[in-house]
């Protein structure tokens, strides 16, 4: 196989409405949630456990969420978690118009 077999294909921006999932907007904003958690928890060198105690929530959450285990959580309950570890927060939300064979967002 070599590199003339492929043809390059510009992504959407959201890898799961690239791969057809019919929930790919809001498991895109999860996604980023859960991955800004992570980055504070490896900037502030929090555990799971450490994480849980200052900020209340199961160390078992902050667990899943480092195994991008993202099913049980919602928007809101990921922003409050992120939020009781960064008091310094800023969360933005664009919404845009549908485009031609995108997925709505939930």
């Amino acid at each position: 196989m070599s590199d003339s077999d492929f043809e390059p294909v510009e992504g959407s921006g959201n890898v799961f409405r690239d791969l057809g999932d019919p929930d790919a907007d809001l498991k895109q904003a999860k996604a980023i949630l859960a991955a800004r958690i992570v980055a504070v928890l490896e900037d502030r060198g929090l555990s799971v456990r450490k994480a849980g105690a200052l900020t209340g929530f199961a160390a078992a959450d902050f667990s899943r969420i480092r195994n991008a285990d993202l099913g049980r959580f919602t928007v809101d309950r990921l922003m409050k978690m992120l939020a009781a570890l960064d008091a310094d927060l800023r969360v933005t939300l664009r919404v845009d118009e549908r485009r031609e064979g995108g997925s709505c967002c939930t």
